[in-house]
């Protein structure tokens, strides 16, 4: 067993699944989560309590997709919060975004309720996602931003670029992005994402890290006074975790390969410069487009393989539930 903690590092990671929940998802440390969302807002607004509610949501039909969130909070002044931690890259995370937080708005007015009351709650998605969300330029925008790695969002006007609707927001953290070292740490939310992406590697809390807020992830965080079951856990997390990112990583340059291989031999058919150019163009997009389906397959095989629940295997490979059950 000392052999296996030493092997761990001091402090279990919160960039497992154990470790997220570990830190964030228990009442008893629920303060760790109010300070980490009060440093994202910045002020915006205060975050004074936090009650947890269930993570799964059914569909209102039978044919409806059910959800399930990694953490599903109420604030004191009735605003919801959803928090989701991402590890591995995800092409339609933007539209599982906007479809969790649809889910919930969906349920505050209840069926069947009549009048023109339609008030609702602040609802907010908090997601920290282990990719650049952005990758591939895929947005189509360049983010010219002091922080590229946030991504604060809202209904705004287009033109006048004034809120449109302030009860409605998403806070996304690309963690491969922030690359701030010690002394360039400013704000709060700096000290959280550094802590966020070192907390794994560090033998104690360091002096740059306000201990007033941080200290408690230093006293509950040591892997050695885990027990045993929790142990087993957080080893399991961690292992899942790296196999996951192993068959992603796996998955994807098979992917890319069958997408070039492709794009290759349609474009060379064509015979001619013009038609190897556009041939090429066509013929790649295709085969990237099949790679990366077949990509999204083979990793959610392996993951079942592996054992893991089916709800988290559509969740990292953006494949529905019941397409996963039938592999």
């Amino acid at each position: 067993m000392a052999k296996s903690k030493k092997h761990l590092g001091r402090y279990v990671d919160p960039r497992t699944d154990f470790g997220w929940k570990f830190y964030f998802g228990r009442e008893d440390n629920k303060i760790l989560l109010i300070e980490f969302l009060n440093s994202l807002f910045h002020g915006e607004k205060i975050i004074s309590d936090l009650r947890y509610k269930p993570v799964e949501q059914d569909g209102d039909y039978e044919e409806m997709r059910r959800v399930v969130f990694d953490l599903h909070c109420i604030g004191s002044d009735g605003e919801v919060f959803i928090i989701e931690m991402q590890q591995l890259f995800q092409e339609f995370f933007k539209d599982r975004a906007v479809y969790y937080t649809s889910r919930l708005i969906n349920k505050q007015l209840a069926r069947g309720k009549k009048g023109s009351d339609y008030y609702l709650p602040e609802v907010y998605f908090i997601g920290i996602l282990e990719f650049d969300m952005d990758r591939n330029g895929s947005s189509g925008i360049s983010r010219i931003t002091e922080r590229p790695y946030f991504y604060d969002v809202a209904l705004c006007d287009k033109l006048t670029k004034e809120i449109f609707y302030d009860k409605l927001g998403y806070k996304m953290i690309s963690l491969p992005l922030f690359n701030k070292q010690p002394e360039e740490l400013k704000t709060v939310m700096d000290q959280w994402l550094y802590l966020l992406k070192h907390l794994s590697t560090m033998d104690r809390l360091p002096s740059f890290l306000d201990k007033r807020i941080f200290g408690l992830i230093f006293e509950i965080g040591e892997i050695g006074k885990l027990t045993e079951e929790e142990l087993m856990s957080y080893e399991a997390s961690l292992k899942h975790k790296r196999d996951a990112e192993s068959v992603f990583n796996s998955a994807m340059k098979s992917g890319e390969a069958l997408g070039h291989a492709k794009g290759l031999a349609e474009g060379k058919a064509e015979g001619k410069a013009e038609g190897l150019a556009e041939g090429l163009a066509e013929g790649k997009a295709k085969g990237l487009a099949e790679g990366e389906r077949k990509k999204a397959l083979e990793t959610a095989k392996a993951f079942k393989e592996m054992g893991l629940p089916i709800a988290d295997i559509a969740k990292g490979t953006g494949l529905s539930i019941e397409e996963v059950e039938k592999l």
